[in-house]
């Protein structure tokens, strides 16, 4: 035997399958094992339907069947705001390990979290440390009180200490996204468990391991620390036989609860919420919620963020509930109509491309639109054509735009979009949806709304 991890990670939406929870923790306890240890990477309360009727309090089923060694705070596990997640942190069995969230000076929760941890693994000393995004405190408004510092430095300083207690291998459960690269590139550690961004992944960096899986709950990774280098492979939970049942029955329990089964449409050709739905440019899933925002607030334009739209591979079919479409959109943000300019709207056009803006991938197209066509010429990186109900745009001309409250609070996308354009809040992202769908139908189609050459 070797030493081994086993490494899960943004988890979201899989709190809402009963199902697929139950095979996640089946086959983690399976990989688990006297030789391993369990670990997290981050957004494993939530966002997801559950998470918004709980406060992230339904991923106790998950950490109390699993009993996890260690996990770090990914943006989202802040959602619900610093004392929600400061209880899940009590009552889970797990360690929290957190070496750059601070809060008032210190370190966050510094009373049951810990920067770093050392474990002797099948005889190897293991030294482990977690960071989260800077990017929280932008992303997720609940982080609001706490500072999140560059995760280089404290993990440098994790390195020095863990090394000095004997550490034979370090590893960084880190929730930083892209910015795991940099961290292999200037911090000596071994292996980089990541999360936040949702495709999976093993490379080497410096010789650095660097692995994740994807996200709600599909894969887990599975690293042996033996030999000269650490190897990783990922392991599917579809299909597998080893399901706790247990964890089926509690979250099905919390979702007959949650008073959210209301069935208010039928579709009949299944909506795709794949990642190339969700980031890859104009989608059916995209045009359903920029709709649906457009229709309940009149305004000229929806808007959707494309992060905002989460991933899963299950896609809307047949008898569509609330809970469905706050799987859709699971956020506590409201839907808010802005006033822009002509200028502005084409400002924002160009910030919907990867190209421009640096969040996410380079291929990624963040904005997801009703009422409004543009054309973005990639070569150039501008816009070539901008129609507002099939009028040119016009630069000087005030347009209203419905979109969610969190992009103008945040600088990640859309920056040129900011509290001043506020005009008025209305509803919650899912119930705008809920009121659409009751009303309208749901029955997008792929019109020819964003266009790139």
């Amino acid at each position: 035997m070797s030493p081994r991890l086993v490494h899960y990670s943004d988890v979201e939406n899989a709190h809402d399958d009963p199902e697929r929870l139950a095979r996640l923790a089946g086959t983690l306890n399976a990989l688990d094992g006297s030789d391993a240890l369990v670990v997290g990477t981050g957004d494993n309360t939530g966002p997801g339907v559950l998470s918004l009727v709980t406060d992230g309090r339904q991923s106790l089923e998950l950490f109390d069947a699993v009993k996890p060694a260690f996990e770090t705070f990914g943006n989202h596990d802040f959602d619900h705001g610093v004392e929600a997640i400061g209880d899940i942190i009590e009552e889970s069995p797990q360690t929290w390990l957190t070496a750059n969230v601070r809060e008032d000076g210190d370190r966050f929760a510094a009373a049951e979290t810990e920067p770093w941890a050392l474990r002797t693994v099948d005889g190897v000393r293991i030294g482990l440390v977690g960071v989260t995004t800077p990017d929280t405190e932008a992303t997720s408004p609940g982080a609001a009180p706490l500072a999140v510092t560059d995760p280089v430095p404290a993990v440098a300083d994790a390195v020095d200490a863990l090394e000095a207690r004997g550490a034979e291998q370090v590893v960084v459960l880190s929730h930083l996204g892209r910015g795991d690269d940099e961290l292999a590139r200037r911090c000596d550690v071994d292996v980089i468990l990541g999360g936040h961004v949702h495709e999976r992944r093993v490379t080497r960096i410096d010789g650095t391991l660097l692995a994740r899986p994807e996200s709600n709950g599909h894969t887990v990774v599975e690293v042996d620390l033996g030999g000269s280098k650490p190897t990783a492979a990922f392991r599917t939970v579809d299909g597998t036989d080893t399901v706790e049942a247990s964890v089926a029955r509690a979250i099905e329990r919390r979702l007959d609860r949650s008073g959210l089964t209301e069935t208010v449409a039928h579709v009949d050709e299944p909506i795709s919420r794949s990642r190339q739905a969700t980031k890859g440019g104009e989608s059916r899933i995209g045009n359903l919620v920029a709709d649906a925002y457009r229709w309940y607030t009149g305004a000229d334009i929806g808007l959707q963020n494309a992060g905002g739209v989460r991933t899963d591979e299950t896609p809307l079919s047949g008898a569509v509930t609330v809970a469905d479409l706050v799987s859709v959109v699971p956020f506590e943000e409201p839907v808010t109509v802005a006033r822009v300019t002509g200028a502005e709207l084409r400002r924002l056009c160009r910030q919907a491309s990867g190209q421009v803006v640096d969040y996410g991938d380079s291929a990624w197209w963040h904005a997801h639109v009703s009422g409004l066509e543009v054309v973005w010429n990639r070569e150039r990186r501008r816009v070539d054509r901008l129609t507002v109900g099939g009028e040119p745009v016009e630069d000087d001309r005030t347009y209203t735009l419905a979109t969610t409250d969190y992009v103008l609070t945040s600088a990640m996308e859309f920056p040129v979009l900011t509290d001043a354009n506020r005009v008025e809040k209305t509803k919650l992202q899912y119930e705008v949806l809920a009121d659409y769908a009751r009303a309208v139908g749901i029955d997008p189609s792929v019109e020819g709304r964003v266009l790139r050459r």
